[in-house]
């Protein structure tokens, strides 16, 4: 169910769901989070409930976003009423208890923190938003907030080795990012969307964390857009242990 867990320190804490353990039928087979992609709302209402109690979070202290590919963000300072996520792809917040949910099938979600200073942020960067640069976006929120020495972890999402593109959008694309440029292991123009990210987050020193990288295509434990466009979302959670308010 919580395919993978880390400890930033100081009480901040990462998980990543896979997608087992949940109550979703096919195709959006078990643990789907994702309230947009036509499964039955009251199985994804159980399944973000078994994931957040799996966590030991409050489901209602998690900060959703309905993700838009694009740059903006908003910072979060309380519990969120009941299906009202904004359209956003990055969130920041200062509020212990609160956790922070990037939903993917592929995209990549960054997951940040100031230990220290108790700055959360969370960003979903699909080739859309590594574009139009999301991540400086949650960087920047976090700033606003206090946060100084940033420490980032990339989530499980598709690789270069897999993520084919047109050679003019790989181009496209790389003339802002060079370091999405990337091959297929089958030797077709693809972009590297986690390279790009940790590049963009070092040119704004933000200290990113290395953990192995996990490729949402390659794997059967987890939800792919590109290996089956009719599924689930897995779910990336950030949260400073205390009491939300």
């Amino acid at each position: 169910m919580i395919g993978q867990r880390i400890d930033l320190g100081h009480g901040v804490r990462v998980g990543f769901s896979d997608r087992w353990g949940g109550v979703s039928p096919e195709p959006y087979a078990e643990l789907n989070l994702g309230g947009a992609v036509g499964d039955d709302p009251a199985a994804v209402r159980e399944n973000r409930r078994l994931a957040a109690h799996a966590l030991g979070i409050d489901p209602a202290d998690v900060v959703w976003m309905n993700q838009v590919h694009g740059a903006e963000g908003f910072i979060a300072t309380g519990r969120q009423p009941d299906g009202e996520a904004p359209s956003v792809d990055a969130v920041a917040t200062a509020r212990p208890g609160l956790a922070l949910a990037v939903l993917t099938a592929d995209c990549t979600p960054i997951l940040l923190a100031d230990t220290e200073a108790g700055v959360l942020g969370a960003a979903h960067v699909g080739r859309p938003g590594l574009a139009k640069g999301v991540a400086d976006t949650v960087v920047a929120l976090m700033r606003d907030l206090g946060a100084e020495r940033i420490e980032a972890v990339v989530g499980p999402s598709i690789c270069g080795r897999c993520y084919e593109v047109p050679d003019a959008l790989r181009a496209e694309v790389a003339a802002g990012t060079p370091e999405a440029y990337a091959e297929t292991s089958w030797g077709t123009p693809a972009l590297d969307i986690p390279a790009g990210v940790r590049a963009q987050l070092a040119r704004q020193e933000v200290t990113v964390r290395e953990v192995p990288h996990l490729c949402t295509l390659e794997s059967e434990d987890h939800f792919s857009y590109r290996r089956a466009s009719r599924t689930g979302r897995l779910a990336s959670y950030i949260w400073l242990e205390g009491e939300a308010q």
